[in-house]
């Protein structure tokens, strides 16, 4: 299977051999399953104070025989303050059920919130969704505005790693034909909720991902503009081709990139 390589403005500059995933059958399912591994790894533990709810003195009154014994009166035998306003009048504490008292079952810091996956399931789920984003289909029935674009997968020169400033970046990407998907995803949406008071205000949609064999320049540049996204090939995930677990997301490669990944892909 060949792919045209395309120069920044746009114009065929020769032939490519794709790699192998490129051409593997689309696992949905695979792919799912590595999105939440990889999400559950940013997962951060929380737990409550192992002694919430028990700094108090109070303590059990159901000694037989003692003055404040609750033995053979009508009251729960639990924890109460001992005080000195008279018997009826002390409050229980400790227990889940009383004021102030302490969870019953609450998160425990130590639990493991880490999903496991075979390493080899986990690259089946990235060749997976590398095949989806060489497809078309795939991605305009994920949402994707890709009439205009060039043959898929859109593979790029080489100097695509080196440009530093977005205008450029956003030029390339237009004379691509991803101009329009670059429209789609510029206007941010407010969410309704507690999440605007916790850092996340907006929604932002996802646009192109921009894979590259060495940064040099082009990660910073894509970083300002809506919704594009650039890394490089050793730190592709399955989340960046299939955001939430959704695959079909539209990826821009460079040359090296695509050469790389064939032959680490054998």
């Amino acid at each position: 299977m060949k792919a045209h390589i395309y120069s920044l403005e746009g114009k065929e500059k020769g032939e490519i051999q794709l790699a192998r995933p490129f051409s593997r059958p689309v696992r949905t399912d695979l792919i799912r399953r590595a999105v939440l591994a990889e999400r559950s790894e940013k997962r951060q533990a929380y737990g409550t104070d192992p002694l919430a709810g028990k700094r108090t003195s109070a303590h059990y009154h159901g000694m037989r025989h003692l003055r404040y014994t609750m033995m053979n009166r009508e009251m729960a035998r639990m924890k109460r303050i001992h005080g000195n306003v008279g018997f009826l009048a002390r409050t229980a504490r400790f227990v889940p059920q009383a004021t102030k008292g302490r969870k019953a079952h609450p998160p425990k810091a130590e639990k493991v919130w880490k999903e496991k996956i075979n390493k080899k399931e986990w690259l089946g789920a990235l060749y997976s969704a590398i095949a989806a984003s060489s497809d078309k289909d795939i991605a305009e029935a994920r949402g994707h505005v890709v009439h205009n674009a060039k043959h898929f997968p859109i593979i790029v020169d080489d100097r695509l790693e080196e440009l530093e400033k977005a205008s450029d970046v956003r030029k390339a990407l237009d004379s691509l034909g991803l101009g329009k998907e670059l429209e789609r995803v510029k206007p941010k949406k407010q969410k309704a909720g507690r999440g605007k008071m916790r850092g996340r205000r907006a929604s932002q949609k996802k646009g192109p991902v921009i894979i590259v064999a060495e940064d040099k320049g082009i990660i910073k540049a894509a970083r300002n503009i809506a919704g594009v996204e650039a890394t490089t090939l050793a730190n592709l995930s399955v989340e960046m081709l299939a955001p939430g677990t959704h695959p079909g997301r539209i990826a821009v490669w460079t040359k090296s990139a695509a050469e790389a990944l064939a032959k680490t892909a054998k």
